[in-house]
């Protein structure tokens, strides 16, 4: 007697061709880029060890990783087993709508909150842009334009289409967008220190997190950081400035203010960790000079004081001048009000 046909793990996708053509949302992608996003769990070495022999064609013909996709083409991808998602992990995804700033048919602005991670990895299982996609299953699009620190609020700019998302990452690439953010700094900022230029070097600590450091202008591994400062009020032991970026390295706000010696309050990588653990706390010894601990809410301010609140680019259909603006969040302007003014 035969022996019963086993089934194959419900985790696990039998093999077969595919053959996807594409559509708007994959306008202009490169083909690694489709195949790493269609073959989730895929490693990238399979990726592209595929491409190279030729099992994946377009349009029945070879094709290089870099090939870039038109509407309506064909993408032949090669039976391969991959491990799906499981359903409790992908439940696990909290669908989440955030305070919407402006929205059409190719973008969405949002005012993003202070510690969500924009997207997931590095530890993190899930971001803005995660969410996002579950809270609108019928979005066919939806990709960050660009990033923002998890601590950091404020706006955050999501295409809604692949023509849009290439137009606005052009725009930021030549620098065309213009970006300025809500900082308070500890100590009192010089009014004639209005430019930073300063080289900033990305690197790895020994436990494997991402830092950046201020280097020498002529160092081989520093790229040029431009900042922009601006006084917005003096307070008795704080400034809160403007702070616009010219570039937009990674953590280069916090690592400018902090290399001139008045870091950002609550940033827990390149501040005041002494006045960061003081202004935690709700009495004893938290005091901290120059505020009125009776007037913040809660007692305590336990985020960093960075926010993202104002951002102008043009249109990418039509080219028209187009601002946004966030808010302080209420933490931030109840420390504010907490605070002693210096006139």
């Amino acid at each position: 007697m035969p022996s019963p046909t086993t089934a194959p793990p419900p985790s696990v996708t039998p093999p077969a061709v595919q053959r996807l053509v594409i559509d708007e949302g994959s306008v202009d992608q490169r083909l690694d880029n489709f195949l790493i996003k269609v073959l989730k769990g895929a490693p990238k070495t399979l990726v592209y060890r595929i491409i190279r022999s030729g099992e994946v064609r377009v349009n029945k013909g070879r094709a290089s990783a870099d090939t870039r996709l038109a509407l309506g083409d064909e993408v032949r991808v090669p039976p391969l087993r991959l491990a799906e998602k499981s359903a409790e992990s992908e439940a696990a995804v909290p669908a989440r709508e955030f305070p919407v700033i402006f929205e059409d048919e190719v973008m969405l602005v949002i005012d993003k909150p202070a510690g969500v991670a924009v997207h997931g990895g590095s530890g993190v299982s899930f971001g803005v842009i995660e969410q996002l996609r579950r809270a609108r299953p019928e979005a066919r699009f939806l990709e960050l334009v660009h990033r923002l620190d998890k601590e950091t609020s404020g706006v955050l700019l999501i295409a809604k289409k692949r023509s849009a998302l290439i137009a606005l990452q052009d725009v930021f690439r030549h620098r065309q967008a213009h970006k300025t953010y809500a900082a308070l700094v500890s100590g009192a900022w010089p009014d004639r220190k209005k430019v930073i230029d300063v080289a900033l070097h990305k690197f790895l600590t020994a436990e494997g997190e991402r830092r950046v450091k201020a280097v020498r202008g002529d160092d081989d591994e520093g790229r040029r950081s431009i900042s922009l400062v601006h006084v917005v009020q003096h307070y008795a032991a704080f400034s809160l400035l403007d702070v616009t970026i010219k570039t937009g390295r990674t953590h280069q706000i916090r690592v400018h203010l902090s290399h001139e010696g008045h870091g950002i309050v609550g940033d827990d990588k390149y501040g005041d960790f002494a006045l960061n653990k003081a202004l935690s706390r709700t009495s004893g010894d938290g005091a901290v000079p120059g505020l009125d601990r009776h007037r913040l809410p809660d007692g305590r301010f336990e985020r960093m004081f960075l926010h993202a609140r104002y951002l102008r680019i043009p249109h990418p259909v039509s080219g028209a001048e187009l601002t946004f603006e966030a808010p302080l969040p209420p933490e931030c302007r109840g420390l504010l009000a907490a605070l002693v003014p210096v006139a």
